[in-house]
């Protein structure tokens, strides 16, 4: 091709992509003009079910779910570091994970709602903010678990190498630290996103006590068909829902997920590498190269502020006698303050309804537990093969990828009217039921573990294993079930924590006039959400977070154990 043709072929790309910049600079002004104007409650109850507002309802649902992902993304670096950096840290900050993971959308809403309201009175920007918290609670565990793993499985000899360069805390977070779990993150941050589709009902039509507040965006427009019984407007919701997903799975997640590639730890290119037309685009023009010559005084303001921390010059080993002592100052603070803050809230819940009121929840978790297992068993069944077969193929990946994130970022609670009326017509328990429910929403975190686990693992081992004619069983076990073990460990623990809270919204479901509940600890809070019941939802969340935090310890926490010490690539 000629200079000229490269110069003019430049240029109209240039031009697409300024112009596809403007345009989404005006829809986001454009949608989050909605989100500061002031309201009456009476005027939020309800939503507008027109199939005209579908359009706008789409845009304010995108706004809220990429800034939820943005605070997610934030959290993980922050809370996950943390937790990796600091052992004292660590015992506290995971367990309160495993807790944060177990507490539903819903128990999050009941507090989130009153104190945005109050916080931002008389503005819908104090809802716009709850239903953001909510959507960020469904999306941010997972990723801090995903990179929480990643900085604890580092080999030590990266660190030793860092130390010897001279590299501070920051130039080693950047250049050592986030490289090294960049497809791990990105795959889960797909999933957390898919994660928050699942509860943008839930977080746009918010029922609190005796109160309804209704926000503008696909959820709460599919809530209001769900409540009317209108199979037309459901499937407009199902159509608008579908577009957005495959939107932006072709523009953002799929440019990314082929940009992390070059992340991989191999000593070879592989054959085959994944790729998108967007990331193409964005590459031939000089629009991005622009962007980054006019941000570097930023970055290098970055960097000098980042400097701040210094160079990490803490020894590798600490004196055991002077650590010892920092610990039990530490936990005897800690206790304190939790033990004052048990006696609280079982002050409160005496005065209330007596310490009774934990009784049930705990007989109703048993059966919420069996399903729970049941989901994370089949799953692991069902889904392991497929993530590695995807991840192994980059051609396979680029067809199943737009289908896998359909099907895991599609609401599966859309889709409850029709397993309603299947269970009605089939006479399925809901007991049983509910179960696939609750597998809708939380098996995908089996699968997109598994698939980034696959794709870690280096070109260079499995063409050794080629040559050396290692098939069938033999290669599972000695290449491919090791190499995807601490991932699918992540999956494994967030997918357990996903059925947990997936239970809230499966084992009650409701259609026009019709409402089927199964017997479970999920159904307990939900139903104590409803009705304000807020003795009998702290009991339902608390002995919520009880049983997920003891199936994390008893399982979970040692299987991540084996995994950091005998599965790291």
């Amino acid at each position: 091709m000629s200079p000229l043709a490269r110069r003019s072929r430049s240029l109209w790309t240039d031009l697409v992509v300024a112009a596809a910049v403007l345009v989404l600079g005006y829809l986001v002004l454009r949608a989050g003009k909605g989100a500061t104007v002031n309201f009456d409650p009476a005027d939020v109850a309800t939503a507008d079910t027109s199939p005209a507002r579908l359009p706008y309802d789409a845009a304010r649902s995108l706004l809220r779910m990429f800034a939820a992902l943005g605070l997610s993304v934030c959290f993980t670096f922050v809370y996950a570091y943390a937790a990796a950096k600091s052992r004292r840290l660590e015992r506290v900050l995971i367990p309160a994970l495993d807790i944060l993971q177990s507490v539903p959308v819903l128990g999050f809403l009941t507090v989130a709602v009153t104190g945005f309201i109050a916080l931002f009175p008389g503005s819908v920007l104090g809802l716009e903010c709850a239903s953001i918290f909510a959507i960020f609670t469904s999306q941010a565990w997972n990723m801090t678990f995903s990179f929480y793993r990643t900085l604890t499985a580092l080999p030590r000899e990266l660190d030793e190498v860092s130390r010897s360069f001279g590299f501070t805390r920051w130039m080693r977070f950047w250049r050592v630290e986030l490289p090294s779990g960049a497809i791990d993150l990105v795959w889960n941050a797909m999933m957390s996103f898919a994660g928050g589709w699942f509860f943008l009902v839930a977080s746009e039509a918010i029922s609190v006590g005796n109160r309804a507040y209704s926000l503008p965006g696909v959820g709460s427009y599919a809530g209001a068909a769900i409540a009317e019984g209108d199979l037309g407007k459901i499937g407009w919701a199902i159509a608008t829902m579908a577009v957005m997903v495959v939107g932006v799975n072709f523009l953002f997640w799929r440019p990314l997920t082929a940009w992390v590639e070059k992340f991989k730890n191999e000593q070879s290119e592989a054959s085959e590498v994944q790729r998108s037309v967007v990331l193409d685009l964005l590459r031939r023009a000089n629009v991005p190269t622009s962007i980054g010559r006019w941000s570097r005084p930023l970055r290098d303001a970055v960097g000098r502020g980042a400097r701040v921390f210094g160079r990490d010059d803490r020894p590798l080993v600490h004196d055991p006698a002077r650590r010892r002592a920092g610990d039990l100052l530490f936990a005897a603070v800690l206790l304190a303050l939790v033990g004052w803050g048990l006696y609280d809230l079982l002050r409160y819940l005496h005065e209330r309804t007596g310490l009774g009121v934990f009784g049930e929840p705990l007989l109703l978790g048993l059966a919420t537990l069996a399903r729970v297992a049941v989901v994370v068993v089949v799953a692991t069944l069902v889904w392991v093969p497929v993530g590695v077969r995807i991840g192994f193929s980059p051609r396979l990946a680029r067809i199943a990828q737009p289908v896998v994130q359909v099907l895991a970022s599609f609401p599966a609670n859309f889709l409850f009217p029709l397993a309603m009326w299947v269970f009605l017509r089939t006479g399925v328990d809901m007991n049983l039921g509910c179960v696939a429910l609750m597998a809708l929403g939380a098996q995908w975190y089996v699968l997109f573990n598994t698939v980034a686990g696959a794709m870690a693992i280096p070109s260079d081992l499995r063409e050794a294993m080629d040559d050396l004619g290692v098939r069938g069983w033999q290669r599972w076990r000695r290449l491919i079930l090791p190499g995807i073990f601490p991932a699918y460990v992540t999956g494994g623990i967030t997918a357990s924590g996903g059925a947990w809270n997936a239970s809230i919204v499966s084992e009650v479901v409701t259609f026009g006039g019709t409402t089927l509940t199964a017997t479970g600890l999920g159904a307990y809070v939900f139903h104590a959400t409803e009705t304000g019941d807020h003795p009998r939802l702290i009991a339902g969340v608390a002995v919520m977070s009880l049983y997920v935090v003891v199936l994390n310890r008893l399982v979970w926490r040692r299987l991540h154990g084996v995994a950091q010490r005998r599965y790291t690539l």
